[in-house]
């Protein structure tokens, strides 16, 4: 008689799953605490309303238990997020040889509070009020980490590794120290670059995509080696000539003559290039100047390359009646220095400006991660979990995320089961849900009918127990 509590016939987005699961195991300091972090991920894609702890165990079937326990998590030192991250930027390197760029983007984010006293919370810009009427909200200030997977057909996902609290000065006080978006995004940099040397990945260079918040002086002195950035800049960005050879008494001039601004290269008729590149399965047109090396005003040490990327007017609809505008953009790019001694770009144009186009992927997770997987909804409120409970959910999201890469790749996602819409290219966060979803379902205690308000957890722990075996056993073989 076949085991109605486990089937030995295991979906390869959950046998993905529970792998990514195990090998965060050395981040948990006991076993029951480990198992509790299971039960919760679990928890999170059954959770059909807010994703909040309680709602994540009332999909567990623990409505008469005690769930302090389950809130400890998070209050108390039970895991080290700085280990979940380390030892999922390991798995990244699965899928990135030693030979290609290991591509990162950051970006500040804002978790909405909804009260004053949450620690970490302060009072900043509310991003969905109009430009010309800007308005405040209370919100907690995080730094995303992320890494940009391999393209395929032009497309690429932001699967986050860190998110790093860089709150205001003004904020509550919580345990973590005051800093700026910058200082924070500098240490995900430098932590990535440590991690990958630990890794025997010292070889490897790292590609940092970033927006104009970036573009501080001590961002750029702070950059570690073997580390490209291409960082947007202002359009009124001082910027200088290499200084020519010092032939005279003195010291040496630290500045050559002054360059123009980014903001007066696009009036220039002359001196375009143009390149397709291949976004998100279109081929895109794009207008540029590369120009340089030059120097950045109280930097003279690293030469940077100017990169003006030309505005662009196009009809969004047939009947030519809505028309749209891309305005230029500026980026400055670290410069590398030839055995000749002269600056060169560290990669070709069209691998930098297909990168700057993927940056776009961090914000559609910002999307994801808020308005969809509930990020910063747990009621957590004390000084530590009202962080960890953030970073937590940012973990489970990047778990999930990156298993249904490994079992679909960014195209190979299952067909929609409509029938008057073939499905988009790229698999979507409903798509991963689903899948999820579905292969849970298969099993009787986490099927859809089942009513029950008991404590089942038992049954669903050994399951999951039974699962974990399986899944070792066909690695094996």
């Amino acid at each position: 008689m076949k085991d109605s509590t486990f089937s030995t016939e295991i979906p390869q987005l959950l046998q993905a799953l529970m792998e990514l699961i195990e090998a965060h195991r050395a981040a948990f300091r006991q076993e029951r605490t480990y198992r509790r972090a299971v039960g919760l991920v679990f928890g999170e894609l059954f959770s059909f309303a807010r994703h909040t702890v309680t709602q994540g165990l009332l999909a567990l079937g623990l409505t008469d238990g005690d769930w302090s326990a389950w809130y400890r998590l998070f209050s108390r030192e039970r895991f080290d997020e700085e280990r979940l991250a380390s030892c999922l930027i390991a798995e990244t390197l699965a899928h990135v040889p030693e030979t290609e760029l290991y591509v990162i983007a950051t970006d500040g984010v804002q978790v909405p509070r909804s009260s004053g006293k949450i620690p970490g919370a302060s009072w900043l810009k509310a991003p969905r009020t109009p430009v010309f009427r800007k308005g405040i909200h209370r919100a907690q200030r995080f730094l995303h980490g992320a890494w940009l997977t391999p393209l395929a057909e032009g497309f690429a996902r932001a699967i986050p590794l860190r998110f790093l609290p860089a709150f205001t000065e003004k904020a509550v006080p919580s345990v973590a120290s005051p800093c700026r978006e910058w200082q924070a995004g500098l240490q995900f940099v430098a932590w990535v670059r440590g991690q990958l040397d630990q890794l025997a990945r010292a070889s490897q260079e790292i590609l940092l995509v970033a927006d104009g918040s970036y573009d501080v002086l001590d961002f750029w002195r702070g950059l570690p080696e073997r580390t490209i950035a291409a960082i947007r800049c202002a359009k009124n960005r001082v910027l200088y000539e290499l200084p020519g050879s010092y032939a005279g008494l003195g010291r040496p001039a630290s500045y050559g003559e002054r360059a123009p601004t980014p903001g007066e290269w696009p009036s220039q008729r002359q001196g375009w290039s143009q390149i397709i590149v291949k976004v998100r399965g279109r081929q895109q047109k794009m207008r540029y100047r590369l120009l340089g090396p030059y120097l950045r005003e109280g930097n003279p040490d690293r030469p940077l390359f100017l990169l003006v990327v030309g505005g662009q007017t196009w009809w969004a609809d047939k009947s030519h009646t809505r028309r749209k505008v891309r305005k230029p953009a500026f980026y400055l790019i670290s410069a590398r220095q030839a055995e000749n001694g002269h600056w060169q770009l560290p990669l070709s144009i069209e691998i930098i400006l297909t990168w700057l186009w993927q940056r776009w992927e961090v914000e559609v997770a910002h999307r994801e991660m808020k308005s969809g997987f509930g990020v910063g909804q747990k009621q957590c409120w004390t000084p530590r979990s009202a962080i960890v409970s953030v970073q937590w959910s940012v973990w489970v999201y990047a778990v999930l995320l990156l298993a249904g890469y490994r079992a679909w790749g960014l195209l190979g996602g299952p067909p929609t089961l409509a029938r008057w819409w073939p499905g988009a290219k790229r698999w979507s966060l409903t798509t991963l849900w689903r899948g999820y979803r579905s292969a849970l379902w298969g099993s009787p205690d986490f099927r859809a009918i089942w009513t029950g308000t008991g404590d089942n957890w038992l049954k669903k722990e050994a399951w999951l127990a039974g699962l974990h075996n399986a899944v070792h056993a066909a690695a094996r073989i």
